[in-house]
Order: structure tokens, then C-alpha cells, then sequence
């Protein structure tokens, strides 16, 4: 089965204090950690496991700047077999619908017959996946957290729904799916793995290879433009209180008395 996962270099939460700019334009990007989408680690170790059990090959895909390329080189590390940077001046701005745009055109020139995404990447919309499904006409599931390969035209996929419940599907190759976190364990990725493929050719395409029309992505094509990121105020009479745990616990359950919460 040869299997495509499309995934993000982002910044990393867990390593960097995300601050708005000073025009609130963006984030403060100066000095950032990135590392790979975690979702999109989750998709990667999904189809390697599927890889080895059944055969094929697990290629990995990513639309963003030169710097991307470290991210494709980390899962080529972790096992995958070989990674393609979709990358032009005219594809910065692209909303969600430009960037799945971007990857049905790169999908269209190879011949896969899984593709994974991850449920979502930093800028939490969710929408790249289905997106994609649809451009290209494929049966389509998200959050899948359990998939099964029943033959080599289905699968069987488990989603996480309401109320922590699970739903079971079966679903027709070739298609989509969107990853949830939790599905498996990514495996660990050292130095000797990142050193092996340090000299890999990783082949970069751009609009003109792919196809596309660059006003048709970007800002030019974007139908969803981000105007302002800015942190919430505080609310009217909001309170942080400060101390220790057990003094926050004390003056919690205080003030719940007071305003009737508890008795």
C-alpha cells in the first residue's frame, strides 16, 4: 500500500512562550522552536505501522518554505521512505482551502492509495483534510483514532465521536483520513536515524511544476484572511488568584461559599 501524509512544520508549544506582535498582526516568530505538527507525528507512525504489516511505502509531503525540509527529514528519519516539499513564493497566505489545493495537484502526479493528514495542525480549523477529500473526490473520515486493513480495497476505521463513544466504519481505498492523537505511540526518531538521511535528495515542486495557477492560492486566491490575533481581556471582575495550591484550593472553596456555589 503506498500511503502519502501530509504534514506541518509549527511552532513548538511545549518549547516556546507564544506572544502576540506588537501590531497584532501575527505571533512573535523571531527566536521560535519548530518541530512537526503533533497530530501529523501521530499520522506518520499510523502509516509506517500500516507500511510494515501489509508493504508499500510511506512518502511524506509538506507545502511550506525551505525550512520545512528539516520536518520532512525528521519522519524520513522516523521510517518513512521519502518526503516531497511543495514550495513557491506563491503559496504564502494560502488559506485552507489554498493549501489543500496545493496538495491535490502534488497528489494527482503520483499514485496513492491512503492518504493521511493529521486532525488538525496549529492553526486548530481542521479543514485541510476533508478539503482534500473533496478536490479529489475520496471517500473521507476524521478523527480516526483505529484502522484496520481488511483488504486492498477497505479499510476498517474506529472514529472518537460525543460523549467519548466510538463509531466503526468501513471504508473504500483509495481515500482520506484524518488523524487523531492517541492512535498509536510515535516512535522515537535518534541521532543515527537523522544522520542517515542528512544527504537525501529531498525533490522540492512549485507552482509551475504542479500546475497551478498562482493566483488561484496564496493571498491572491485566499477566501479567508486572518485580520488580527490579539489575547482576550480579562473579564469584569475576574479574579487570578495567587499562592500556593493549597492556598488556591482555600480560597476557591471560600469564595464559591460566599457567592453560593457550595455550602
Amino acid at each position: 500500500m503506498d500511503i502519502l501524509v501530509c504534514v506541518k512544520r509549527v511552532p513548538d508549544t511545549a518549547e516556546n512562550e507564544i506572544e502576540v506582535n506588537s501590531d497584532g498582526t501575527d505571533i512573535e516568530r523571531d527566536d521560535l522552536v519548530y518541530s512537526v505538527n503533533e497530530w501529523d507525528n501521530y499520522a506518520v507512525e499510523e502509516a509506517l505501522q500500516i507500511r510494515d504489516k501489509v508493504g508499500g511505502s510511506v512518502t511524506v509531503i509538506s507545502v511550506g518554505d525551505e525550512e520545512s525540509e528539516e520536518v520532512l527529514r525528521r519522519e524520513m528519519a522516523m521510517g518513512a521512505d521519502g518526503g516531497i516539499l511543495l514550495s513557491d513564493d506563491a503559496f504564502e497566505g494560502s488559506d485552507g482551502r489554498g493549501v489543500a489545493a496545493i496538495l491535490k495537484a502534488a497528489v494527482e502526479k503520483g499514485n496513492y492509495d491512503l492518504i493521511l493528514t493529521g486532525a488538525m495542525a496549529d492553526d486548530g480549523a481542521a479543514q485541510v483534510g476533508g478539503m482534500l477529500a473533496a478536490m479529489l473526490d475520496r471517500p473521507f473520515a476524521s478523527l480516526v483514532n483505529h484502522i484496520e486493513v481488511v483488504d486492498d480495497k477497505k479499510l476498517k476505521v474506529g472514529r472518537e465521536i460525543e460523549g467519548g463513544n466510538q463509531e466503526m466504519n468501513e471504508i473504500d481505498l483509495p481515500c482520506v483520513l484524518s488523524i487523531q492523537t492517541g492512535i498509536n505511540e510515535p516512535r522515537y526518531v535518534g541521532i543515527r536515524g537523522i544522520r542517515k538521511v542528512a544527504s537525501l535528495e529531498i525533490p522540492v515542486q512549485g507552482a509551475g511544476d504542479l500546475g497551478i495557477d498562482p493566483s488561484t492560492v496564496g493571498e491572491a486566491g485566499a477566501k479567508v484572511r486572518r485580520l488580527e490575533y490579539f489575547v482576550p481581556d480579562l473579564g469584569e471582575g475576574a479574579e487570578i488568584l495567587e499562592g500556593s495550591t493549597e492556598e488556591v484550593i482555600e480560597k476557591l472553596i471560600e469564595i464559591l461559599k460566599a457567592q453560593g456555589g457550595i455550602k
